[in-house]
């Protein structure tokens, strides 16, 4: 089953905006909520989660020849 990627953001009553993810591996987070940085302004901080460190894993398959 394919985990649902999420983008969350959350506006304070200080006019404060924070983004979180869900469902993503690796950089991919970043990569995905990029234009909203960019329309939103500069960072004022970055909380990582573990999951941000890991990398993503492709599942390649060789088809060998096993006949003729």
């Amino acid at each position: 089953m394919k985990v649902q990627k999420k983008v969350l953001m959350t506006i304070s009553p200080t006019g404060e905006i924070k983004i979180e993810t869900t469902g993503f591996i690796g950089k991919s987070c970043t990569e995905e909520t990029q234009f909203l940085k960019d329309i939103l302004g500069h960072e004022t901080a970055r909380d990582l989660k573990p999951v941000y460190f890991q990398k993503e894993t492709t599942t390649q398959k060789k088809w060998l020849p096993l006949c003729g």
